[in-house]
This record gives structure tokens, sequence and C-alpha cells, in this order.
């Protein structure tokens, strides 16, 4: 069918999140079906009103580029309302964390001066991560989408690497208290910032490899 073969070419020529990407190209194929219907009812062969239907529609190299550009967006809000919501709350789960630790963390014998200064640079960036995330978000529903999204994913790489010196400053150069290896609720949250991390990681892959579809077509 030649609809089969319209939707196929178009699904090809589309990069981004896999549900939506879904969704736009059932809703293209729908309403050319729905076309094509209509042709057919008004007394038109099945493969002309499928042929007709196509044309009215446009070609695929023409109308791609709008669709490509609502996943642009989408990538783009997805990955904004991950670290709006998610890095900050990271941040304020270690502070709880180091709250509750059972141990004297305050007089550990073996930490550095720095450590309280980098800690706290730590937080300071993760809240301005999650500040940035937030007026992202506004401004994708007001702006075109392909410079906001490939700039956030350009920002969260920048604020993994960032992030990740000076987590490994805390981690491995203060030598931290007794106990935390084995402290469950520290492990916990070791696992789940992990998983975030991860997710930035892919979001941030996300942003960039849409943006560079849509600057290709």
């Amino acid at each position: 069918m030649l609809i089969d073969d319209y939707v196929a070419e178009l699904e090809r020529a589309l990069v981004g999140p896999a549900r939506v990407k879904r969704d736009l190209v059932v809703e293209a194929r729908d309403g050319l079906c729905d076309a094509a219907e209509a042709l057919e009812a008004g007394g038109l062969a099945r493969a002309e009103a499928e042929r007709l239907a196509v044309e009215e529609f446009g070609p695929v190299g023409e109308i791609a580029p709008g669709f490509q550009e609502e996943l642009v967006a989408c990538a783009g809000r997805r990955q904004a309302w991950l670290l709006f919501l998610g890095v900050p709350a990271t941040a304020l789960c270690w502070t709880l964390v180091w709250q509750v630790f059972p141990y004297p963390v305050a007089e550990w014998a073996e930490r550095p001066e720095w450590f309280v200064p980098v800690a706290r640079a730590l937080d300071i960036l993760q809240l301005a991560a999650g500040m940035v995330a937030g007026v992202t978000i506004l401004l994708l529903r007001r702006r075109p989408p392909q410079r906001l999204t490939r700039r956030l994913g350009i920002f969260t790489w920048t604020l993994l690497a960032c992030t990740g010196v000076l987590s490994l400053c805390l981690m491995f150069g203060s030598r931290g208290p007794a106990g935390f290896g084995g402290y469950p609720p520290g492990m916990l949250i070791s696992a789940a910032s992990l998983a975030f991390t991860a997710a930035q990681v892919v979001g941030a892959a996300r942003c960039l490899r849409v943006t560079r579809a849509t600057a290709l077509s």
C-alpha cells in the first residue's frame, strides 16, 4: 500500500523519543487513511485514493521537519524536567543522609580543610542546575526548541563533568567516616545517584541526537 510505504519513509526520517515518535507516525497514518477512505467513498479506486491522499499530505522531505521539531521539543522538555526535579532532589537527599548519619561526621580526623568548601560548591552547582532547567522549561513554551534543546544537552554534559570531579574529590580525597561504606541509606542514595546520572547521560545524548537530525533534515 502506498500509505504504508509513505509512513515507513516518514518513520525512518524521524529521530527522537520512541513513544512520541510512534504517536506522531500513527497520527499521520490515521490522517492519510481517513483522507483515502473519503476519496474512495467518492468513487475513486483505492490505489488512486491513496495516491491523492499522500500527494495532498505532502512529500516526506517537507513534512518531516515539522514532526522532527516536535520531537526536539519533547526531548528538551524531558531533559529539563529531569534536571529540574532530580538534581536538587539528589542534593537534598545527600544532605539528609549526613544529618542522620549515626557517626560524628563533623569530627572526622582525616577530613581535609577543603572538604566543606568543595561540598558547598557541589550543592550550589546542583541547585543552579535546577534553576537553569526551570528557566529552560519556561522558554521551551515560547521559543523554537532547536537551540534550547541542544544547549541543554551540552549543559548537561558540562554539569556531569563538573559534578563528577567534585564528587570524586569528596569520595576519594576525604577518606570518609568509618562505617559509611555499609550504611544502608548511604548505599541507597549512592545507587539512586548513579541511576540518575545514567538517565542524564542518556537524555543529554538524545538532545544532541535529535537536534543534529533536525539540522540535517
